[in-house]
This record gives C-alpha cells, sequence and structure tokens, in this order.
C-alpha cells in the first residue's frame, strides 16, 4: 500500500485529501494549520476531514523543527504532498518522502509562483489559470511538473468565483495524476522560470484603489480582492469607503478632467484617469452598504475628484 504524509490547508487541501483516500493512498498523519480567530475562516477544514477519516492530525507552529521532521521521517512515507499549506517546506522534509514530494499549486506554472496565485491572476487581468502538481524542490514552485489544468477567468469573476474553479481543477489534475503517479510513471516536465513569474503576498492594505490607474486595472483589484477577501477601498471626501463590486461600462467616458465619482441614471459611477467609467454595484461605509439614492447625503454633493493611492486616510 502507498503511504503519504499530507500537508493541507483550505479547500484544495480538503478536495486533494480526499482524492488520496479515494484512490487508496494511505495517509498515517495529516499536517495542518490552526485556524486563526482574526481571520474570515470562509472555506473547509482539512482537520474536520482528518478526523471524520480517524487520521492523525497535527497543527505545529513551525513543521520544520526537529520534532515533527522526526515524526515524519519515522513514519517512512512514499511520498509526500502539500496542498495550499501555508508555510515552506524545508529540505529534512521534502526528503522524507522516498518516491518524491509534490505540491498542488494554484496557476499555470510557471507564471504566479509564489503566494496567492489566483487573487494575483485577477488583479493582474489574466483571462486563464488553473492548478498545477509539481514536484518540490528547495525554490519555490519551481520543480518538475506532473500535470496542469487549465480553467478561464471570465471578465468580471472575481477571486473568489476563480478559487472555486482552482479547487476543483487541482481535484481533477489530482484525479488524473494519481494513477500514473503511484505506478511510478508520471511525467517530469521541467519548467523554464524565465517564462514565469513570482509575486509574495498580499495585505488588506495593498487593496487601496488608485484612480490614476485605467478603468481596466482599478477594476480588476476590485475583483481580485472582493470578499470574502478584505475589499478594495477608497477615500472620498474624507470617507473610507471600501468598493465591493463593480462593473465595466464598455464605450462610455465621464467627460471629467480627472477620476470623478458621480452619479446618472441611479447609479453610482466613477470615471478613472483613462476616462473610462465602471459602475460601482456595491460600496461600503462603517460595515453598512451605501446605495447610489443616498450618496450625497452620506459624501456631500456630486460630482466628487477621486484620489490617487499616495492620498492617506482620514
Amino acid at each position: 500500500m502507498t503511504t503519504a504524509i499530507v500537508f493541507a490547508y483550505h479547500d484544495v487541501g480538503v478536495r486533494c485529501l480526499k482524492v488520496l483516500l479515494a484512490q487508496g493512498v494511505h495517509v498515517p498523519l495529516v499536517v495542518t494549520h490552526r485556524d486563526n480567530a482574526g481571520e474570515n475562516i470562509w472555506f473547509d477544514s482539512v482537520a474536520a476531514v482528518a478526523r471524520e477519516y480517524d487520521i492523525p492530525a497535527i497543527t505545529p507552529d513551525d513543521p520544520n523543527l526537529p520534532a515533527t521532521v522526526e515524526t515524519v521521517v519515522g513514519l517512512n512515507p512514499d511520498f509526500l504532498f502539500s496542498f495550499y499549506f501555508r508555510q515552506m517546506i524545508g529540505p529534512q522534509l521534502l526528503a522524507a518522502g522516498s518516491r518524491g514530494a509534490l505540491n498542488m499549486h494554484g496557476s499555470l506554472l510557471p507564471k504566479f509562483r509564489g503566494r496567492v496565485p489566483v487573487n494575483w491572476a485577477v488583479i493582474k487581468g489574466e483571462r486563464e489559470t488553473g492548478a498545477t502538481l509539481h514536484y518540490m524542490v528547495e525554490k519555490p514552485d519551481a520543480g518538475d511538473v506532473v500535470d496542469r489544468q487549465a480553467v478561464p477567468i471570465l471578465p468580471d469573476d472575481t477571486a473568489l468565483e476563480v478559487f472555486r474553479k482552482v479547487t476543483l481543477a487541482a481535484e481533477i489534475v489530482l484525479h488524473r495524476s494519481l494513477p500514473p503517479l503511484l505506478a511510478g510513471r508520471a511525467p517530469r516536465i521541467e519548467q523554464d522560470l524565465a517564462r514565469g513569474s513570482y509575486f509574495g503576498g498580499r495585505k488588506p492594505e495593498d487593496g487601496r484603489i488608485d484612480w490614476n490607474d485605467t478603468a481596466e486595472a482599478v477594476h480588476n483589484l476590485v475583483r481580485g480582492v472582493a470578499p470574502p477577501y478584505p475589499g478594495a477601498f477608497t477615500t472620498v471626501a474624507g470617507k473610507n469607503l471600501r468598493i465591493l463590486k463593480s462593473l465595466r461600462q464598455p464605450g462610455r467616458h465621464g467627460g471629467f478632467p480627472a477620476p470623478t465619482l458621480f452619479l446618472d441614471g441611479g447609479a453610482c459611477l466613477a470615471q478613472c484617469a483613462d476616462g473610462s467609467v465602471l459602475r460601482l454595484a456595491d460600496i461600503e461605509f462603517g460595515g453598512r452598504r451605501v446605495e447610489p439614492a443616498d450618496i450625497v447625503s452620506w459624501l456631500g454633493p456630486v460630482p466628487l475628484s477621486l484620489p490617487s493611492k499616495t492620498l492617506s486616510l482620514t
């Protein structure tokens, strides 16, 4: 029987762990994370799945410390798998799987190596992303590729909608790749990292909108950090607003000399630096949704100028 230690978290971790179990892989240990009380936990629990299947699970603060390494090595696994595990797995753990250590990454490698690849793909205006199963090496997301599955990104898709597609793509990739992997016949395709890209993590403050960007860039940011992520935000008339949803208005131009918030036909609109217009379909102030009809009472007379990213909050 093939044995695998699984490092996993989030929806991708849940679905991929279930694929291993469905295909008869013995999982003697799951390494996962404790949920952060300060985080919006909108995703499924790997720890709960481990309990359901009577699999021992541990939540070390650092999996690379000796206690966890000794536990994993002592189980003598054939494989080590990482499915949306949030910490780097060090060389001692990578060497623990006699037949290899593999990761499921949420992009079409070598594009969008690194952190939060789904969000970055949306923010950068990609029209396609996916999931890639690859061997792990010390350099992040740089090992040989076994298989990948693409999914489309529609022009108004949010990061959550794309993440759900990527989760399914990850399940498909693993389900398809596991039989040849277990039989020792899976391909190993070297990555050309020069053709890819690497991105770091994002912080809530990175969601500040720069209205001097194009309408397309602003729209991509809004949908790339839309809930359940922290959301894009801006300061208008001294008030901090969250812009949770935008919709493009093709062919429409505001005619203002600078980025401007205005009302028209019962809609709240924003002209960006390129003159193109977005409809701000979901605006939040102080935790409450602001309807277009209430904009004047909340912010004062319109039109109102929209700030660049450098303007500080008040």
